[in-house]
């Protein structure tokens, strides 16, 4: 068969991002960026949610974060944990209950009087893409409110990129795909290095 330079060829639909990952992704420690009760160390937790208020069983997380001073690490061991070394990268897949949960810090700034944050990238069944958000800690309000991307949102949408604080310190920040506090989710295409919400 010959096709002529006038035949226009149609991409192939893409393939929803799970939950056919779930045996190659996960690795030892992967959601323990440091060890749990290392100094400094806090939980990073939460549920992630479908449209109908469900916990989604077999979703994944990645996270990418500074370290508690701000600093971007460069460092690798991310895939082949020592306990030690703080790569700024984890995977965590959830529970059955949805439930999601990390070893980390708490970010520090990356620049003075910047909101810190960590950079969250969700992998769930009927995506057709990984989606990309943040979540912030609550601590700061003078900065949250500067940060140019929860300043461009409406007070009940900025609200989905926050952080609880925990009695022991630690995070609680859940995820809604969609539907009612759908969380905010960032579309990188032909926006620069930025992201607009969406």
């Amino acid at each position: 068969m010959t096709m002529s330079n006038s035949t226009k060829l149609v991409p192939t639909p893409g393939q929803t991002v799970g939950p056919f990952y779930g045996y190659a992704l996960p690795y030892d420690k992967d959601r323990e960026l440091l060890a749990p009760g290392s100094p400094g160390s806090i939980r990073l937790q939460g549920t992630v949610y479908d449209g109908a208020g469900h916990p989604i069983p077999d979703a994944i997380l990645e996270i990418w974060q500074p370290d508690s001073e701000g600093n971007i690490v460069h460092r690798t061991g991310s895939l082949v944990r020592d306990g030690y070394t703080f790569t700024g990268f984890g995977r965590s897949a959830v529970g059955n209950s949805g439930v999601y949960t990390f070893t980390t810090v708490n970010p520090g700034p990356t620049e003075p009087g910047a909101a810190p944050f960590i950079s969250v990238a969700v992998f769930a069944r009927g995506l057709m893409n990984r989606l990309f958000t943040r979540v912030y800690l609550p601590e700061n309000e003078e900065a949250l409110a500067k940060d140019p991307l929860l300043s461009s949102l409406d007070p009940e949408r900025r609200k989905t990129l926050i952080a609880r604080r925990d009695a022991d310190g630690g995070l609680t920040w859940d995820i809604r795909l969609q539907g009612e506090g759908e969380t905010v989710f960032l579309d990188f295409e032909g926006t620069g290095t930025g992201g607009a919400a969406k």
